[in-house]
């Protein structure tokens, strides 16, 4: 299905700068991001053995650059590398800082932020940058120990050198009291710790070695024969079980028992819940049970979606229920609470870094009488938007009640679809309502500017038009989204619960009213902006959606009262 519209765009940043023991000095910098507006700081988790701190905060992309500078900039400020010590592998004040695309954001957009902090930082601040992961510039550099090889110490003789030539900045004079950074892009790395009921590390150990990418020593005889040597003498290497997975083990003695610890590179490849699963089926083999497991950190939303989704289906049970609902599946599943808590809103990172004082986080009852208020928002975009979300909360319901219903066991593979759709599709316009009341008040706040001067007018004029798109924008995608909501409607009322038939017929009618009140909003924004270009293409798109939308409503309302008929 294809995605139309603004949605939350997030791009999270790990900064490792090297500044373990001083308090004042580690919080300094991380806090310095919080300069710019719409930075989140997530975490400051400092070591004093490695003398570096590891800094996370998120932010869209138009804001995540200048966040990181604020951090490189005071790291060069606060830190000098000339009297650093720690066991942490370093080259520079700030060491590394990879861009994680975390919702809305490619890969390829990171890389491309990386670029531009690399072009900043050396442009501004006069210092090496060298490029890894997702961004490299050379296939040798991808690998970010390939870079730091030798360390910080090394950096002098670089000098000059063609073959240690930075990405950016002055390959011929160093910044001695810096050093130099490593900016990239790389996936979502997830901590992740497996409980077992045994305080055994061997036991854990045998477990940790199988599923790791790296795998163990290749033997003569299992567990303890003579480890297997190839030509050149080394060992030879039996490979684990996943993929971008880095494991060991280790005895926790506050929580009396082993864990299995890694680090998972990639969860696209290799998920969470596969892990879990294999080795739960290696500690029963070996006469031990998981008790449970462990989040270290963040972890991003559609990682705990999709474990929640396969035990779900594991279950013989639909997709198609509430995100809430989805993550307490997984947490109990993962047993994510056995060792400590695990908070939703303080574990996943779309919901660290989600706004406060929503309108969506209202009761029903605060929101209509902020509705009714002297205030000018939420007005008709919101309630259109809202519209939109109650016409896919039908659709949704109508597959929730007809799958796993033995009268309709021909619907349930299709049900089983089309569930999760609409989840999606009512998460997406709950979203719109809050984005629609946001663009609105960005207009009032660029109108609000001074406008004396010749210049004061002109950055007002500019900042007004760029603000009036923005909000005919947001009402433009709810109405394309709008089309979204048809073969779902369409589907409940083909083969869904007949019971439901009016429940689809309501649905359809608040599919109408969120296209027409959306396309309204449209319109009378689009008086207040002079770009005929815009206006233009911004009508096409809006007679294409609504056509389809008033005709497809006519035909299910059509089908909807010939049921009715008595």
């Amino acid at each position: 299905m294809k995605e139309k519209g603004v949605t939350t765009r997030i791009v999270e940043c790990v900064p490792n700068i090297s500044e373990g023991k001083n308090p004042a000095i580690y919080n300094a910098i991380a806090r310095s991001c919080e300069k710019i507006a719409g930075v989140k700081l997530l975490d400051i988790d400092p070591g004093f053995a490695t003398n570096r701190t590891v800094i996370t905060f998120a932010g869209t992309p138009e804001v995540i650059v200048e966040g990181a500078f604020e951090i490189i900039k005071m790291s060069k400020e606060l830190i000098d590398m000339r009297s650093h010590q720690g066991e942490h592998p370093r080259m520079g004040a700030t060491d590394v800082c990879p861009f994680v695309p975390v919702s809305g954001v490619t890969m390829q957009e990171c890389a491309e932020l990386a670029k531009k902090l690399a072009r900043k930082v050396a442009a501004e601040l006069g210092v090496w940058v060298y490029l890894y992961e997702e961004a490299a510039s050379k296939p040798e550099w991808k690998n970010l120990a390939n870079i730091r090889q030798g360390e910080y110490e090394s950096l002098p003789a670089r000098i000059g050198c063609d073959e240690w030539r930075p990405d950016f900045g002055d390959g011929k004079k160093l910044d001695e009291s810096f050093g130099a950074v490593a900016i990239g892009a790389r996936k979502f790395l997830v901590a992740y710790n497996i409980n077992l009921n045994t305080t055994n590390k061997k036991l854990a150990q045998d477990i940790a070695y199988n599923i790791r990418e790296t795998g163990r020593s290749k033997r003569v005889s299992y567990p303890d024969g003579d480890i297997v040597k190839g030509p050149n003498g080394k060992a030879l290497n039996v490979p684990g079980i996943f993929t971008n997975c880095k494991s060991t083990a280790w005895v926790i003695p506050e929580y009396n028992c082993a864990q299995i610890t890694m680090n998972l590179t990639d969860i696209d490849v290799t998920p969470v819940h596969s892990v879990f699963e294999e080795v739960v089926r290696q500690a029963t083999e070996r006469g031990m049970r998981v008790t449970g497991s462990e989040i270290v950190g963040l972890v991003p939303k559609q990682s705990i979606m999709e474990a929640g989704q396969f035990y779900l289906k594991k279950q013989g049970l639909t997709t198609g229920i509430s995100e809430k609902e989805i993550i307490n599946v997984a947490i109990k599943s993962l047993g994510l609470n056995d060792v400590s808590k695990f908070n939703p809103e303080e574990k996943i990172v779309e919901y660290k870094f989600k706004r406060k004082n929503r309108l969506v986080d209202q009761t029903l009852e605060q929101f209509a009488d902020t509705l009714a208020s002297d205030a000018p928002a939420p007005g008709g975009g919101s309630i259109a938007a809202l519209c939109g979300n109650l016409a896919a909360g039908l659709g949704t319901m109508v597959t929730n009640l007809t799958h796993n219903k033995k009268e309709y066991v021909d619907a349930w593979d299709e049900m089983g679809k089309w569930g999760p759709v609409g989840q999606k599709l009512k998460d997406w316009f709950l979203e719109a309502i809050d984005q629609d009341t946001d663009s609105f008040n960005v207009v009032m706040s660029a109108m609000s500017l001074p406008k004396k001067t010749t210049e004061e007018k002109k950055i007002r004029n500019e900042a007004l038009l760029n603000a009036n798109k923005q909000a005919t924008l947001v009402p433009l995608s709810v109405l394309e989204k709008t089309t979204d909501i048809i073969p779902l409607l369409e589907i409940g009322l083909a083969i869904g619960n007949t019971n439901c038939v009016s429940d689809v017929g309501v649905g359809a009618y608040c599919m109408l009213a969120c296209a027409e009140g959306a396309a309204m909003n449209v319109r009378i924004n689009l008086m207040g902006i002079d770009d005929e270009s815009f206006r233009n293409d911004c009508m096409h798109r809006l007679n294409r959606a609504l056509s389809e939308v008033r005709s497809k409503h006519k035909k299910l309302v059509e089908t909807v009262e010939k049921s009715l008929h008595f």
